[in-house]
């Protein structure tokens, strides 16, 4: 599971020209589910994501995380962060999860980051065609992959 977690002022989705969701000060996440993710995954980065310590303190340090600042999550599932782009100049999306299980997984992960604490979190709609405007802060922009962190 790769998620790009973008530090951000605003951000929303809108779909057809109608608003879908937006938020405030927070993270908007973009979620792309691979073809070999588990629950025990999205568990990992929805936990690591809920502890992720970028926003600033009294002193101006990297050191709160997103529940110490009341922030708000936006979660855009991306099937296209799991593009190959090894061989030629056509990425290949073979990696990526069936869309069946790749909404299961990315609505557990959205479940999971309001177990580990995070009062507000929105979603895109999966599968559309979603613009997505944000106001990055900093900018602040952090890559998991939740492949780091599986129990071998």
């Amino acid at each position: 599971m790769k998620a790009v977690i973008q530090r951000v002022s605003r951000a929303s989705v809108t779909v057809d020209g109608e608003l879908v969701s937006q938020i405030q000060k927070g993270y908007m996440i973009l979620l792309g589910v691979m073809d070999d993710d588990t629950r025990e995954d999205a568990e990992i980065l929805a936990k690591k994501t809920s502890t992720l310590r970028v926003f600033e303190d009294d002193e101006g340090k990297m050191n709160l995380d997103i529940k110490q600042v009341d922030g708000e999550i936006l979660a855009i599932s991306q099937f296209t962060l799991c593009a190959d782009v090894k061989k030629g100049n056509r990425p290949s999306f073979i990696r990526s999860a069936p869309p069946t299980d790749a909404n299961e997984l990315y609505e557990y992960f959205c479940e999971q980051l309001i177990e580990n604490g995070v009062k507000n979190v929105y979603k895109g709609v999966f599968g559309a065609d979603m613009k997505v405007d944000l106001l990055n802060d900093g900018p602040v922009t952090i890559l998991y992959d939740s492949e780091l962190w599986r129990k071998k």
